[in-house]
């Protein structure tokens, strides 16, 4: 669980036009992969953690606390605000 946590620290949750479509949904799908592919990793491994899942949950909290609320689901930061109307 730690090693696929500890690659989505600090995203930010910017819905394009205020829908979940951009970025939301396709990072839930690429989410999912890189999932898989932490498993994978974790089932070959020796066991060993350099990081311990409490550290990376405890690092996320910490992470969103310190990120600005304007890349909190507000549609006011990031790509929600960087989309070119055509």
């Amino acid at each position: 669980a730690e090693i696929g946590l500890e690659h989505n620290l600090g995203l930010t949750c910017d819905p394009v036009g205020g829908l979940v479509q951009i970025p939301c949904i396709e990072r839930n799908a690429i989410a999912a992969v890189k999932a898989i592919n932490a498993a994978q990793m974790a089932l070959r491994g020796d066991g060993e953690h350099h990081i311990s899942l409490d550290h990376a949950i405890r690092t996320m909290r910490d992470t969103g606390a310190d990120m600005h609320d304007k890349y909190k689901e507000t549609s006011r930061g990031g790509l929600a605000v960087n989309l070119i109307e055509c």
